[in-house]
């Protein structure tokens, strides 16, 4: 690469938790002034916010931006997450959980739950969940990072975090700033094109400043002031499939100790989060305004609280879908700008994320070849499209029938994605996808069963071990994973040995 087509200045555009993820990793990435970075945010655009259940992939981003695991959960007053659980979904009274980590281990080249398959009705072996440590230690409420030596039960432990959103991106700045992105406090009142190429070329601010770059990222929010409003690059909506396109935000008092897992209940044409940090709980209530409405959906909020609520519920209006490119000539979207699938499988900041890494895979210079762009866009298509596929297989799976909404989403046609998953998985129970999924085969295994779809039958791959055999070994997965969740401590131990909030803050790390 020529010097003088050298990516130069990258302005991001808006802050918040994406337009701050984004700053964080550029600029860990680009170290030694290889570009100078502006994000330019307004005090008077405030930021959706409530994204703060997270995925295990999250772990991998802290690494590499050299977190503090102890500072950073206690500077954003974060508990850890093993999983969801999701009420009334499948039926009206029936629960189950979609864990992180895996269930029990492959025995002989095949999935373990394929063996479970197999032996599920004979006395002693028991429901799913008692092969997976993260349930069970959910269950019961103990906690304990994962062990690095693989014949460690706790080696077995997958996590994530749930944490205070606003903090979270206050965190994020103070990491990219203190790698010398520069904060820029204004309102964008035009964006100049270039007449030819039709690239954006800078973007003037209400104080008449004209900030230029090369590269733009746009993490303005839903409005996508860059991808969409200035380039025109269209959206694919998914309401068809994913209704929802409402919600209400509102925290409350803490109560308890809090849980290991975000809790999903399912409502009449919704349903409802429940997010426990060390100091609130966060709530929300997602909805289809055609099957309700708004004082409806609020009432059912406000009534199913654990404690009083701390302010009065915030209102969201979304589309589900994507934008048809995420990268568009010199503009990059991430966030609410790229898309948005609905809060139900804490995909939103795993999204920017991805989106971010992804970028920097295929970093380009002034010249933006073509090819990363599409390669950019297709890989983050798929992406959208798995995640769509997961998400849609909660509303098109079960029994419910007991509301204009729940008969809607039933009958709704669904992608030949999800079909040919599902006609798969309720064939021998098979579960075949990509090795860079973002849901790998446990997580399809526990939402496919517990919206109860039963497969008809096993992997006759699983039959080369004799039944007494493998029902031995079973019980002797079922028995360590009970040792190893009964050596750890409670989570609420955990949060006051190593990260509660009022804890010193140790030093920064780079």
């Amino acid at each position: 690469m020529s010097e003088d087509q050298r990516i130069r200045r990258i302005v991001i555009v808006g802050g918040g938790t994406a337009g701050w993820m984004a700053a964080a990793v550029i600029s860990k990435n680009l170290a030694h002034g290889y570009a100078a970075i502006d994000l330019i945010e307004s005090p008077e655009i405030g930021t959706v916010g409530v994204g703060e259940a997270t995925i295990p992939p999250i772990l991998t981003l802290n690494r590499l931006l050299g977190m503090d695991e102890n500072e950073f959960v206690r500077r954003t007053q974060a508990t850890y997450k093993l999983g969801i659980q999701f009420r009334n979904w499948g039926r009206l009274g029936h629960e189950y959980i979609h864990p992180f980590g895996t269930y029990g281990a492959d025995l002989e080249g095949v999935q373990f739950h394929q063996h479970w398959l197999r032996l599920r009705d004979q006395p002693g072996v028991g429901e799913i969940d008692a092969y997976s440590l993260p349930i069970m230690a959910m269950k019961a409420g103990r906690f304990t990072r994962t062990a690095e030596d693989p014949r460690h039960v706790h080696s077995r432990m997958a996590y994530a975090y749930h944490f205070d959103a606003g903090l979270y991106g206050g965190f994020m700045r103070e990491l990219a700033m203190a790698r010398g992105v520069n904060r820029i406090e204004a309102k964008i009142v035009d964006v100049a094109l270039n007449a030819e190429t039709g690239f954006v070329e800078a973007v003037v601010l209400d104080d008449g400043r004209r900030i230029e770059g090369d590269l733009f990222i746009d993490c303005s929010g839903f409005r996508g002031l860059l991808i969409e409003q200035a380039l025109q690059t269209g959206y694919e909506d998914w309401s068809h499939w994913l209704p929802m396109d409402r919600a209400l935000a509102v925290p409350c008092e803490a109560v308890g100790a809090p849980t290991l897992y975000t809790r999903s209940t399912a409502h009449d044409a919704g349903w409802q989060w429940r997010i426990q940090l060390q100091h609130r709980t966060g709530n929300g209530h997602v909805y289809a305004s055609a099957f309700t409405s708004d004082e409806a959906a609020r009432d059912t909020l406000l009534a199913n609280l654990d404690g009083k609520p701390l302010a009065d519920p915030r209102p969201l209006r979304f589309v589900t879908g994507r934008r048809r490119k995420a990268w568009n000539k010199n503009v990059v979207s991430l966030g609410l700008a790229s898309g948005f699938l609905e809060p139900l499988e804490s995909t939103s900041i795993h999204l920017i994320q991805s989106g971010v890494t992804t970028l920097m895979s295929l970093f380009p210079d002034r010249r933006f070849d073509q090819a990363d762009i599409d390669k950019y866009n297709a890989l983050m298509r798929e992406e959208y499209e798995h995640a769509r596929d997961f998400i849609i297989l909660h509303y098109h799976a079960g029994e419910r029938d007991d509301s204009e909404f729940w008969r809607h989403v039933r009958a709704t046609d669904i992608p030949d994605s999800l079909k040919a998953r599902i006609d798969l998985f309720r064939s021998r129970g098979r579960v075949m996808g990509r090795h860079e999924d973002l849901f790998a085969h446990t997580s399809w295994v526990a939402v496919m069963l517990g919206q109860g779809i039963t497969p008809q039958g096993h992997d006759p791959m699983a039959d080369q071990i004799p039944a007494s055999q493998m029902a031995a070994r079973l019980a002797q997965i079922r028995t360590v994973i009970q040792s190893g969740v009964a050596a750890m401590p409670t989570h609420q131990q955990f949060i006051d040995r190593n990260c509660r909030a009022d804890l010193p803050v140790a030093k920064e790390h780079a």
